[in-house]
């Protein structure tokens, strides 16, 4: 593949928006299929104004096999081919332009509001409403299959556990399910439009709870894009820092999954061992920072918080010990048939269609693809500390809670060594001004898959524009293939299986 039209970065990197090459749509749309079809996945594609009239497009496509991310970009007219019907990872990315610019990608074969607001342009809106007319969430036209005995099974949006919004639609023949639509966007906050005019005193707090159990995760890829604009070099010791609170997160958040997982199939002893040490993982994080979520533990140019060798002491402590309980608490499960039976081959993705779709993070990996940033994108302390990437193949709820099983591993292994040599170095250090007119990328592995993080910088060095992707956007519709052929009673076990953002996707 010719990199002519592309401009070529490393994770983390930064470059001129003028060099970030701009070709007439087919060329764009040909291309971006190409690279595709080579094996690129699409981290992000989005749209912002060009001046008052015209939309500019941006493709981040990331080269797993080479560890580059290739940028290109065209002029948005506001009718075009889409890309969906021939790269299917482009569905909710396109979705997503139409929504908010009112542009048409013609021949989508799925083109339907993501999260229910007017077009940011005035005028101007995909499916020709007025502006004075009302948008209700998950009001639409939804999937539906008619034949004899075929029904309808609505979940949602509103839920009797504790959490977020969203709605379910299943279409059934008996217990067995023939599709699932999945309809989100019950809680659209805004958050990249606030961004803009950035960084500012409430940035750090929106991109720390852009999903509340992914702080750190978006708080470095926040982080790696600052440090980008200014041409930063953190100090080692707080790399290592941050890597360890970023690997405690995915603890936390592993071990309160696999609890869950245990408790909807009715397996207690996990269930309950595993609520208690999610939240000793939690208190970990908060001995390093004072915050059980990691909130104010990192900063563009480093971190606020160091750990002298008595907090080392006792946190090695408390860590062993979490670290025991939940080795015991975690093989009861691998080795009790009744659990067995409930994980393998229920919800089963295949490997083909998760690269179709563009899965990433542990449901990628759990279908057998090798994709993990922290070794195909490596930065900060990753650079010279690997973690073997986890896999397994069967693709089914066995799959991703075992594959959640390897990384737990893998994670206390590299917490246990890397606390032990921490460098010594200052832990922050102070930035210099943000470069103007500049493209920045980051992109972390953050507990469920890539987080990725776009800015542009404006000619006053200010965010122009800002671009979230949470690994939930990409994995929504995995689930719902994960559902197709199973029972309708096995959708608790394979959504906690997926264990995906709402809050997340609506952004």
């Amino acid at each position: 593949m010719k990199q002519s039209n592309y401009t070529v970065i490393q994770n983390g990197e930064s470059c001129d928006v003028v060099d970030v090459p701009e070709v007439p749509f087919d060329a764009f749309r040909e291309q971006l299929l190409q690279a595709v079809e080579d094996g690129a996945w699409i981290a992000a594609l989005f749209a912002m104004p060009a001046d008052r009239s015209t939309l500019r497009a941006f493709v981040i496509l990331a080269h797993s096999h080479s560890g580059s991310l290739w940028l290109s970009s065209t002029i948005l007219p506001d009718e075009f081919t889409a890309l969906t019907p021939d790269c299917p990872q482009a569905h909710l990315f396109e979705r997503e332009i139409a929504e908010q610019w009112g542009v048409k990608p013609l021949g989508h074969p799925w083109l339907k509001p993501l999260r229910y607001h007017h077009s940011y342009r005035k005028e101007k809106d995909c499916w020709d409403r007025k502006s004075s007319t009302a948008i209700l969430p998950g009001v639409t036209d939804h999937f539906q299959v008619d034949g004899q005995e075929i029904h309808e099974v609505a979940v949602g949006p509103v839920h009797a556990g504790v959490i977020e919004p969203g709605h379910f639609r299943f279409q059934c023949h008996g217990e067995d399910v023939i599709h699932l639509e999945i309809s989100l966007g019950y809680q659209h906050r805004g958050v990249e439009r606030a961004m803009i005019g950035g960084p500012n005193n409430r940035t750090n707090h929106l991109v720390e709870t852009v999903a509340g159990d992914t702080t750190i995760g978006h708080s470095l890829a926040y982080c790696q894009v600052i440090e980008a604009l200014a041409r930063t070099i953190i100090p080692a010791r707080a790399s290592a820092l941050r890597a360890i609170s970023l690997e405690l997160e995915r603890l936390a958040n592993h071990v309160g999954d696999l609890g869950a997982l245990a408790g909807d199939v009715g397996f207690l002893p996990t269930a309950s061992f595993c609520g208690r040490l999610r939240g000793e993982f939690l208190n970990l994080t908060a001995m390093l920072c004072g915050n059980r979520f990691g909130h104010s533990m990192l900063c563009p140019g480093g971190v606020r918080f160091d750990a002298d060798s008595d907090r080392v002491h006792n946190f090695l402590e408390r860590f062993e010990s979490a670290v025991s309980d939940v080795t015991d608490a975690i093989n009861l499960l691998w080795k009790s048939p009744s659990v067995m039976d409930r994980f393998e081959d229920t919800g089963v993705v295949k490997i083909e269609d998760a690269i179709e779709l563009g899965l990433v993070g542990l449901v990628a990996r759990a279908c057998g693809i090798e994709a993990d940033i922290r070794s195909d994108f490596p930065t900060g302390i990753y650079r010279f500390t690997n973690i073997s990437t986890a896999t397994w193949h069967t693709g089914d709820v066995f799959s991703r809670a075992f594959v959640r099983w390897i990384e737990i591993e893998r994670s206390t292994a590299f917490i246990r060594d890397l606390i032990k040599s921490l460098p010594q170095s200052e832990i922050r250090i102070a930035l210099e001004p943000m470069e103007p007119n500049k493209i920045a990328v980051a992109l972390v592995e953050g507990w469920r898959g890539a987080i990725c993080h776009v800015a542009i910088t404006d000619a006053t060095s200010k965010f122009a524009h800002y671009k979230i992707v949470d690994p939930s956007f990409h994995n929504w519709f995995g689930l719902g293939m994960a559902m197709r052929d199973q029972q309708v009673s096995d959708f608790p076990l394979c959504n906690k299986s997926f264990s995906l953002s709402y809050c997340g996707h609506d952004l």
